[in-house]
């Protein structure tokens, strides 16, 4: 019966994670260095010249302004908006010269960010990650979490809110598939597992942070 219950559970959790993980995929908004693909169904071939290989589906970037450029449609301003919202965009934008357009948009590569995984985890550092990625992912990468981890009280420090940390129960997310425990991580984002469920900034993070931008940069 134990087994049971267990395997129910992990069989919820997984279940629960992959619907996050489409969840997340349909939300994702667009940031600078994100490459995509557009295609108008139909259309492909009547385009000529640079408007021609554009709608064929040639990779598009997302440039640090967060715009694109776009035959018949011009300038977009993607970053921020959902795959959705960008196909809605460029249809809007091609319906004054073509009837109906079908757009399909695809995402070829998701631009890098820099997470942190400290503490009592088996390799810890920083991560270069492509989109966005939550704790579990995180710990993972980190080759997941110490024996002497505290388990139910695992820090998540934003980016610029070193004074607010997010305390993060990771036996809740294991072992009852509460998936609100599961975090989405942004850019800069640090995750600590520490031993007793303690966190002091200024002792346990900041000197590390610091030796790891000094040797990123020192390679720059």
């Amino acid at each position: 019966m134990k087994k049971v219950r267990i395997f129910t559970v992990f069989l919820t959790c997984l279940m629960s994670f992959l619907v996050t993980k489409d969840l997340l995929a349909a939300e994702y908004q667009f940031s600078p260095g994100d490459v995509v693909t557009v295609s108008v169904w139909g259309y492909d071939d009547q385009f000529q010249g640079k408007n021609a290989s554009a709608i064929a589906g040639n990779e598009l970037v997302i440039r640090p302004d967060g715009r694109m450029s776009f035959p018949l449609v011009g300038e977009i301003q993607a970053s921020g908006l959902t795959i959705a919202e960008l196909t809605n965009r460029i249809t809007a934008g091609l319906s004054e010269y073509i009837v109906n357009p079908k757009v399909s948009v695809n995402v070829v590569k998701f631009h890098t960010i820099r997470l942190y995984v400290l503490g009592e985890v088996a390799k810890p550092g920083m991560y270069e990650v492509e989109k966005q990625h939550n704790i579990l992912d995180a710990i993972g990468m980190a080759g997941g979490q110490t024996k002497d981890a505290a388990k139910k009280k695992v820090m998540i420090i934003r980016s610029g809110q070193t004074d607010q940390p997010i305390t993060v129960n990771l036996l809740k997310l294991l072992k009852d598939g509460d998936m609100s425990q599961n975090q989405v991580l942004n850019d800069g984002d640090v995750v600590y597992l520490s031993s007793n469920g303690r966190l002091d900034i200024a002792r346990d993070i900041l000197p590390y942070l610091s030796g790891l931008y000094y040797a990123t940069h020192l390679h720059d």
